[in-house]
């Protein structure tokens, strides 16, 4: 893992609706078919007596008497095909249109603006041929679109969270209502850690809220509908349909697109479909509550039928914060760490000195200045394995163990150093800052 990635100083990144009630009277069993079957065979049973009269008195030949039966039967299968298109004309309005209806217009699209007049290009190069461009307007062009849901209004301003990585990289922002109204919106924070974000847009541009539910009691099985824009603005409020497949599942992410996995995010699993235009939109459960956000990021792409939600008591939390102080202000150690399995082991016996029986832990590969672990005495090839009562055996259950931690709490760190155990008091520091 790339020292930048592993920096931990975060140097890199209602009560539900009644039963809806459907006439089914058309669809009754019982003492219905077996009369219906019986009229059949009576008026089968009727021409063929009427057929043989007539033989006697007429003599018809065989064709005609087929005709006759065969009209007969064809009567009989129209009045049952009559009857089977009464039944599905009334069964067309159903609760999951319900449960949409009182929370889509709280549902909108959010683009990602890029400045096409900026000097920068998608490198991070300066572009000769702009240098001396006279013209300070920007011209925006949409970069990428998602999802976000209006979740408040407090006073002028109407709230919106979406997911990081949709407005990760803008010049501007732009919220598309579900009214297809364009409206400029204004990033008040984002959290890359659990990829969240929060806009704000002007009050009289909504018309419609979005009301959390309680996540912690979902059951597995349960419907889950998911609402959002899935290929753009131009797919906006459309919804798919499913269940909840699974509870407090940890997914691990790639937060800096390096194929390595730098933390792991509590999710709810659901197959109602979750594309990347419908990320930030809203999980709902059957009373047309929020009980998710759903989240391409955290989405496995590559199986079909699974798709993720960040849960609604965490995104409370976490927009709470954002709202606040623009950011998720945690804690900071300061030290730049690789995983111990990830270490060759030969380096691990000539320069870790690891002692026999230890398979797992984090190796701090380097200390930043005056932060919390170096004023704390921790040195480079200390093998972490145990923060503040909990386990160490990976980056990530450093960062868990960490960011579960107060801002400027006092730990306790277990180390293994030259091979022997010790361990250093460390008093933590909030970060000054959030990477994206």
């Amino acid at each position: 893992m790339s020292s930048e990635n592993n920096n931990m100083n975060n140097k890199m990144p209602g009560n539900p609706n009644e039963p809806h009630k459907v006439d089914h009277k058309s669809n009754k069993q019982g003492w219905l078919p077996p009369i219906v079957g019986g009229l059949i065979g009576a008026s089968l049973v009727g021409v063929f007596s009427l057929a043989m009269g007539q033989e006697n008195a007429t003599n018809p030949d065989q064709a005609q008497i087929e005709s006759m039966v065969q009209e007969q039967v064809q009567k009989q299968n129209e009045n049952k095909q009559g009857e089977n298109t009464q039944t599905a004309s009334l069964d067309v309005s159903t609760d999951v249109s319900e449960t949409v209806s009182k929370v889509q217009g709280a549902v909108v699209s959010v683009a990602n603006l890029a400045d096409t007049n900026s000097t920068i290009d998608l490198f991070g190069l300066v572009q000769p041929d702009r240098q001396e461009s006279n013209n300070d307007e920007a011209n925006y062009e949409t970069a990428s679109e998602g999802s976000g849901v209006v979740y408040k209004i407090d006073g002028d301003s109407a709230y919106v969270v979406t997911n990081n990585h949709v407005i990760d990289g803008s010049d501007a922002l732009e919220v598309i209502t579900s009214e297809g109204k364009q409206v400029k919106a204004e990033l008040v924070g984002a959290d890359v850690w659990t990829d969240l974000a929060v806009l704000r847009i002007p009050a009289n541009e909504v018309d419609t809220v979005a009301e959390f539910g309680d996540s912690d009691s979902l059951t597995v099985g349960e419907p889950a509908i998911a609402i959002g824009s899935p290929l753009g603005s131009d797919f906006a409020s459309t919804v798919t349909q499913g269940i909840i497949s699974g509870l407090d599942r940890t997914v691990p992410v790639d937060l800096d697109g390096d194929k390595m996995y730098d933390w792991q995010v509590n999710a709810i699993q659901t197959d109602a479909a979750i594309n990347p235009g419908n990320s930030g939109g809203a999980l709902l459960n059957s009373a047309g509550q929020v009980i998710g956000i759903n989240s391409m990021k955290i989405s496995a792409d590559q199986v079909e039928g699974m798709g993720f939600a960040i849960p609604a008591n965490d995104v409370q939390t976490i927009i709470t914060q954002l709202e606040k102080d623009g950011r998720v202000i945690r804690p900071s150690l300061g030290v730049v760490m690789a995983t111990l399995n990830q270490v060759p082991m030969q380096q691990q016996e000539e320069i870790l000195n690891v002692p026999d029986g230890l398979e797992s832990g984090v190796v701090v590969l380097d200390i930043e200045a005056n932060s919390p672990a170096a004023n704390a005495g921790l040195k480079v090839n200390d093998i972490i394995t145990k923060f503040n009562g909990q386990e160490v055996t990976d980056s990530i259950s450093l960062r868990k163990a960490l960011y579960s931690a107060d801002a400027n709490q006092e730990v306790e760190v277990e180390v293994y150093r030259d091979g022997k155990q010790q361990t250093v008091k460390v008093q933590l520091e909030p970060q000054e800052e959030q990477v994206s």
